[in-house]
């Protein structure tokens, strides 16, 4: 049977009566020590989580030490776990992380491409302007991997590489932190030109449920900082510079920082092309309601890889969750209602879910 035959659909476009589209998705929601606790489709999937994994690869660059010997700060972190919009902002913050990093744009290898924002879109073609590789949506996560290369006094040189030191420090990194053994974790290369995870879905999960307990960790315990142990207090700041400049991780009017501005801290999210999402929520009387031991893990993937169904499922989760007030999810309803339109602004369809999330009680010792 194929996938589409065994796999139940999450979201279905209907224009007027009539079926236009169907979505399968997986979903799995699990707390920081990997329990799954719901799940819709199937949890273990084999996920190339792309740009969803930028966090566990800033991790790495951070461990090197890069951020302090550079002087990179909390929004320069943010922005090696961006996916931006090449907003003027983002391209100039890279610029300046290249030179505190004393390297050039000419040694980025990540190209060139449109970007991910439509206003940014129009004005550059307004402009005429022609992109270059500092301009990329990942030129912040490239700038990182240079100043990490040199953290380590490895070559610049091919630091995109699979073989580079670097990497080679990533890939293991990228395992540890989702408690995986190296060898379990397949490697492809992304649309940036860097390599990229794939691993089972409730992984991903798992990697934002350590997020977000990690900033439940420190803040609790920052009386007494020199109790945190060094890679939570690394988890626990890549959580706060995401949560505190949202506008750095994607742009004006995209889901990563509508979701993080309405949610003020209380989570962090973060999108992987082709149809890839994560989240991590901080411990609350909600998670705990969930059956959470501490902070949650999210994570989905849509897969005919449709970013705007992907969004969709995400805020229809987060309230079939109950995750944050309804006031703050209402600030996410341009995404989860997807409303069709047809050029004389005639609304002429709708997106309408089945997400049956399985609950998946704790077994007895």
């Amino acid at each position: 049977m194929t996938l589409r035959e065994t796999s139940p659909i999450a979201a279905t476009v209907y224009r007027g009566e009539a079926i236009e589209n169907t979505h399968i998705a997986h979903v799995a929601v699990v707390q920081a020590d990997g329990r799954l606790l719901y799940s819709f489709g199937d949890p273990s999937r084999i996920t190339l989580a792309r740009s969803a994994a930028k966090p566990a690869q800033a991790l790495a660059v951070l461990e090197t030490g890069a951020l302090e010997r550079f002087g990179f700060d909390e929004t320069d972190l943010a922005l090696m776990c961006a996916s931006h919009s090449s907003e003027p902002r983002h391209i100039e913050r890279a610029r300046q992380m290249l030179a505190k990093a004393q390297v050039s744009e000419a040694d980025l290898r990540c190209g060139a491409h449109p970007p991910l924002s439509d206003a940014v879109y129009v004005d550059w073609l307004k402009r005429d302007f022609k992109p270059d590789a500092v301009c990329s949506n990942c030129s912040g996560k490239h700038a990182g991997m240079l100043a990490g290369a040199r953290s380590i006094g490895a070559a610049i040189s091919g630091y995109e590489l699979p073989e580079h030191p670097l990497q080679v420090r990533v890939k293991h990194t990228v395992a540890d932190v989702c408690d995986l053994p190296d060898d379990a974790v397949q490697w492809s290369i992304d649309g940036c030109n860097l390599p990229t995870p794939a691993f089972a879905l409730d992984r991903l999960a798992r990697l934002f449920a350590k997020l977000a307990a990690a900033e439940d960790e420190t803040s609790a315990s920052s009386a007494a900082s020199s109790s945190i142990a060094p890679r939570t207090g690394a988890l626990a700041r890549i959580y706060r510079a995401m949560a505190a400049h949202p506008e750095w991780v994607a742009g004006e009017g995209r889901f990563c920082t509508a979701l993080m501005r309405a949610f003020d801290g209380a989570l962090i999210g973060k999108v992987g092309a082709d149809g890839s999402y994560a989240i991590g929520v901080r411990a609350s009387r909600q998670t705990a309601q969930l059956g959470a031991d501490g902070a949650l893990g999210i994570a989905v993937k849509v897969e005919d890889g449709n970013i705007g169904v992907l969004y969709a499922t995400v805020a229809e989760l987060l309230a079939r969750l109950d995750i944050g007030s309804p006031e703050q999810r209402a600030q996410l309803s341009g995404f989860r209602a997807l409303p069709m339109f047809n050029t004389m602004g005639i609304e002429i369809g709708h997106l309408a879910f089945s997400l049956a999330l399985e609950a998946h009680p704790r077994r007895e010792a």
